[in-house]
């Protein structure tokens, strides 16, 4: 699954994990995404991926 909101382009950051003595692992943080059924202008009926962000904000208009 591509954990990337179709609408605002949101996607995996990475950073460090730094642990109780300072050591640096690589890590990442995934974006809330979930798929949902999007109506678009046409009136057809998609599947995409929305970030919570997004949907809490009212940008998609959900079928």
């Amino acid at each position: 699954m591509s954990r990337v909101c179709s609408v605002c382009g949101k996607g995996r950051m990475s950073g460090n994990a730094v642990s109780h003595s300072n050591r640096k692992t690589r890590r990442s943080w995934a974006p809330n995404v979930q798929k949902v059924k999007v109506a678009n202008e046409n009136g057809s009926v998609k599947e995409v991926y929305v970030c919570t962000r997004c949907l809490r904000s009212g940008k998609v208009n959900r079928a």
